[in-house]
């Protein structure tokens, strides 16, 4: 698969790395060493998929990614940084980023990461700008962290926010307490507490209670989707 590709990077060296790299492996490849360069590249031209450094001169890479998305363009991006931690990450995801790989990364994991977002970009994205999720009448916008349902505003903590984006992007698919954990805790093991029920209770009595039909569904056995009652197991 050849991809045409623009990577935003000032580390001169790691750019250079990198773009070498993915032109041995067959791909046309663009550099920028600044957030406004790379930010003008990517909206005067067709990328097939974007690497962007967090910490960028000129302009951060967050603040590229999110006028790139304002401006309704949807190209996949990938979000590289050293910063690791789950809030970090949940930040480059949150600004319009499609995917977040830490530093230092394994070439081999890079390279099938942006095909995985290519794939994804041609088998065609969810209708809308990037940066709003939708799923029957409920609407979270990703940039001004504002979720409504009928048009009324619907206040969540982070924890219930970042729960309700993994559902959104995951619309009538069972997702399962340890897929739930993962994507939203960043645990690779179980804690033995009811930490996500808790969490889907909360969800259920600011988004469920006061309007019908009931979204989140409890697939027994199995975990929790987000899908009106007609359509669930």
């Amino acid at each position: 698969m050849d991809m045409r590709i623009l990577v935003i990077e000032d580390d001169v060296a790691a750019a250079t790395y990198m773009a070498r790299g993915l032109e041995e492996s067959g791909h046309n490849v663009s550099v920028a060493h600044d957030g406004r360069d790379g930010l003008m590249l990517a909206a005067a031209h067709d990328f097939d998929v974007l690497v962007v450094d967090r910490m960028l001169p000129g302009l951060d890479g967050l603040s590229v990614i999110q006028t790139l998305r304002a401006t309704g363009k949807r190209t996949p991006v990938l979000v590289l940084s050293a910063l690791g931690n789950v809030d970090d990450r949940v930040k480059g995801l949150n600004a319009g980023g499609d995917d977040y790989l830490v530093k230092p990364y394994a070439f081999s994991e890079l390279i099938a990461r942006l095909e995985a977002l290519t794939r994804r970009g041609q088998a065609g994205a969810e209708p809308g700008p990037a940066t709003t999720l939708r799923y029957a009448d409920l609407t979270m916008d990703l940039l001004a962290r504002r979720v409504e349902r009928r048009g009324k505003r619907i206040d969540l903590q982070p924890r219930e926010f970042r729960l309700l984006e993994v559902l959104l992007r995951h619309p009538e698919q069972v997702l399962t307490r340890t897929m739930l954990l993962e994507k939203v805790w960043d645990y690779r093991f179980d804690p033995q507490t009811n930490i996500i029920d808790v969490h889907i209770s909360r969800l259920r009595q600011k988004l469920d209670r006061e309007f019908e039909p009931p979204l989140i569904q409890t697939v027994r056995g199995a975990g929790y989707a987000l899908r009106v009652p007609d359509q669930a197991a």
